[in-house]
């Protein structure tokens, strides 16, 4: 007897010492990596910065530590696209701020804002139009309050009690432009209890389609019955309610599903977008049918803009859109005009046509027919205003990559559109950037002209074969030229924030070195003086005798190639030799071989890393081939998927090669992972090259037969193009896996196409035919990993397996 209870405590021992031993199931509690990579986790974040209509102050926003699995282990819905908090009635994931602060724009001390709400969850922040208030949201236990505060006290008040309604995405509230009266969407007071499910069902789920075709892709969450039709309506349903500064709130609307409010710029009148039945169970909430409606500051109707019917046929294509009106949006510089446009293929790529889209308007009191504007050759992608003579259309073809940004004049748009700007959207080097806004007396968003209306301002992030230098340039109207104002400069990486004052040539900007963190920095271009006006500190000195470099390599085929490469500190290679490593890669698709080969990023960048990131890795003794280039070329008619796997490999190669030549990288102990999509390109490089020592996946999709109608950029169905979804699908060569590799994937993954049984049926694949496999469900997590517990748990996985078939391997 004495000998058996000494073996059980010896096979007791081996199981908790050996996490690797096979067994169908495991276990285990979470368990933390060393303590170097539980300090990266835990160090506290940068805080944000938000800065005020009118350029004079700044909000510093401070955030916390990551969420606790507690935080994510809430009740939580699942519909029509969303998950929803049943008890605060909003989402039931969401970033949030602990703390606000408010700084004078040109320097000087911070003010801590009082009174704010005990244990702050704050979101929705935005500034008044005037920019001497804002209000945010306070969630708390049973709903999300409104609170507000000033500029000259600097003190929160609570506006409401918990009676927001933030179900649908975006803003649940809206500022009019007096700055006093705001909009919010409440929780229906008499609503009752939600409803319950009787589990008894009064007959079959049915769908059909008696005619017409449409390609969906796979979504996450939707609604699958009556009862969660029910669910829906209760907690999407609110009353939009009128809060005046002093006065209090009133009601505004009936009860309804209002996804969407904005006023007209002189405050006179509001855009409402509401849902209406009937419902789907093939696409999220967004492409329910919507009534678009005008109403004045009573709550009247007063001009109903468009009856949206359910989009369940969008013709397939990625620059394929809706049938009939879409993109409504105020014009900034105009009191009350509304715009939108209209697809004249009806949506459809495919068809052959000189016009994609005809922008149209109609202006207060909205009687009469729509007027036509602006039309566009390619798909439309957006309007910039800037006053009654000038304005931007930007329109992209998804297809050709091919971007054009044109002028026109709002009153003669057929004749006065102007092409400024042809480029593709893969070519960063020739990005002719963004053109720079500032506020109107409206409070919107317009063009910021100079030289009397001469001349107007861009930024850009000004990719070259040396990185990323952010660059002003002033563009002249007359002549279509540019010139460059100012540029990032070595030893920094500094971006442009905002132009603060355009005459003194005053600019907010953001600077970082490789060892210094961002902060902010107001910057005169004309004297080129510099003044500091945050110093947020480094979030994790531990990191500092870490360095980057970019390393630019060719693939055998001669396309350019680049990585990060990230040593431990104090390694010398004469000294230490060549190291395990870690290749973290995401493959991106190109139409054109010179867009692949452009660098991206900069050297100067401060060496950021996120909660989740392989960077952690170094501090284990690993090089870190980071942000590998991973191009997936297909000019001309070919896609890009056509060479996928021989284009992989051979990026894999490139990579390991230049590393080994270096004498950084020990060949033989080499491991890749990746996330999503680079969990896919790790699969299929483990089933078909003998490069790697062992593999990461993190949340990908293995098996494209379950995502049919399209994935990441491929445009192709599997009925198009059966060959290309089998020879991409790892699942289907599950049987050349011979490297071990670790599956990790958020249970609640709602991400489209990476279903967690993704996961799971590569798992039985792989175990089906001898490989060596762990598979790691993390409770609660969803495509991104939010909580302390799973993410010190991933990297504890993710070192235990590396340290075991990389670092150690025999």
């Amino acid at each position: 007897m004495k000998i058996r209870k000494i073996s059980l405590k010896l096979i007791l021992f081996i199981l908790l010492c050996l996490p690797w031993i096979s067994f169908s199931q495991i276990k285990p509690t979470y368990q933390v990596p060393p303590k170097e990579i539980i300090e990266i986790v835990d160090a506290k974040p940068t805080p944000n910065v938000n800065i005020s209509p009118g350029n004079k102050h700044i909000a510093i926003l401070e955030r916390p530590n990551i969420p606790l699995i507690e935080d994510l282990a809430r009740q939580e819905l699942r519909l029509g696209g969303i998950r929803i908090d049943p008890k605060s009635n909003g989402p039931s994931r969401f970033s949030y701020y602990t703390n606000i602060k408010i700084k004078n724009i040109e320097g000087g001390d911070e003010f801590q804002v009082t009174n704010l709400p005990e244990n702050s969850k704050i979101t929705n922040f935005r500034w008044s139009p005037d920019g001497e208030k804002f209000c945010f949201t306070h969630t708390v236990g049973d709903g999300i309050e409104l609170w507000m505060a000033d500029m000259k006290k600097l003190q929160a008040v609570k506006l409401t009690e918990g009676i927001l309604n933030n179900t649908l995405r975006g803003m649940p509230y809206i500022w009019l432009p007096d700055s006093k009266t705001i909009l919010y969407k409440s929780v229906i007071e008499s609503r009752g209890d939600p409803p319950e499910d009787t589990n008894v069902p009064t007959g079959p789920v049915i769908q059909e389609n008696i005619k017409g075709k449409a390609a969906l892709r796979t979504y996450q969450d939707l609604l699958k019955n009556s009862f969660d039709e029910a669910l829906f309506t209760f907690y999407s349903s609110s009353r939009i309610m009128k809060l005046v500064l002093g006065e209090g709130s009133f009601n505004f609307s009936k009860p309804g599903i209002y996804i969407r409010l904005t006023s007209s710029p002189d405050g006179k009148y509001i855009l409402i977008q509401k849902l209406e039945k009937p419902f789907s169970y093939l696409v999220p909430y967004y492409r329910f049918p919507v009534s678009v409606e005008i109403w004045d500051m009573d709550g009247n109707k007063i001009h109903q803009l468009a009856n949206i019917p359910l989009t369940e046929d969008i013709p397939k294509g990625f620059d394929a859109v809706r049938k009939g009106p879409r993109s409504f949006t105020w014009r900034s510089d105009s009191p009350a005009t509304i715009y939108w446009v209209e697809a004249m293929d009806e949506g459809d790529p495919k068809k052959i046509t000189e016009t994609r889209d005809q922008a149209y308007y109609l202006m207060a009191p909205f009687l009469g027919e729509p007027v036509k504007s602006i039309t566009t050759n390619l798909r439309f992608s957006g309007l910039t205003w800037g006053n009654e003579n000038m304005a931007i259309v930007r329109e992209y073809w998804r297809k050709s990559r091919q971007t054009k940004i044109s002028l026109f004049n709002p009153a003669d748009p057929v004749n006065s559109k102007k092409v400024i700007f042809d480029y593709s959207s893969e070519d960063r080097y020739n990005n002719p950037g963004y053109f720079v806004l500032t506020h109107n007396d409206y409070g919107r968003y317009v063009l910021l002209t100079a030289d009397k209306g001469k001349s107007l301002y861009l930024m850009g992030q000004g990719a070259s074969p040396d990185g990323n230098r952010p660059f002003i340039d002033k563009y002249f109207l007359d002549s279509g030229k540019t010139n460059r104002l100012w540029r990032s400069e070595a030893p920094y990486y500094e971006t442009t924030v905002e132009i603060i004052d355009e005459k003194k040539g005053i600019v907010l900007t953001r600077r970082q070195s490789k060892t210094s963190p961002p902060n902010y920095y107001l910057r005169n271009i004309k004297n080129q003086t510099i003044s500091q006006i945050t110093f947020f500190p480094h979030p994790y000195p531990q990191l500092k005798g870490i360095e980057k470099q970019i390393i630019k390599y060719e693939r055998k085929d001669g396309v350019k190639l680049s990585f990060e490469l990230y040593l431990p500190p104090g390694y010398n290679k004469e000294k230490n030799g060549p190291l395990p490593t870690m290749l973290w890669a995401y493959p991106r698709e190109y139409k054109s071989v010179d867009a692949a080969g452009q660098i991206s990023g900069s050297p100067y960048s401060f060496i950021r890393v996120s909660t989740s990131s392989a960077l952690v890795l170094v501090t284990q003794g690993y090089a870190l081939l980071n942000n590998t280039s991973f191009p997936i070329i297909g000019e001309g008619d070919q896609e890009p998927n056509n060479t996928f796997i021989e284009q992989l490999v051979a990026n894999a190669e490139a990579a390991i090669g230049k590393a080994v030549e270096m004498g950084v990288t020990d060949r033989d102990r080499v491991a890749v992972g990746g996330h999503s999509y680079g969990a896919f390109m790790t699969a299929n490089l483990l089933a078909h090259s003998d490069l790697f020592a062992a593999g990461i996946a993190r949340s990908g999709a293995y098996n494209r037969t379950l995502t049919p109608f399209g994935f990441q950029a491929e445009p192709r169905t599997y009925w198009e193009a059966p060959e290309i979804y089998y020879q991409m699908s790892p699942f289907m060569h599950a049987d050349k896996v011979k490297d071990p590799i670790l599956l990790i994937h958020g249970i609640a993954d709602n991400n489209s196409g990476t279903f967690p049984i993704q996961s799971e049926r590569f798992y039985s694949a792989l175990k089906s035919h001898g490989a060596t496999v762990r598979l790691v469900l993390l409770p609660h997590e969803s495509h991104s990993y939010r909580t302390r517990e799973s993410l010190l748990h991933m990297h504890w996985e993710i070192t235990q397996w590396l340290d075991e078939f990389v670092k150690h391997k025999k």
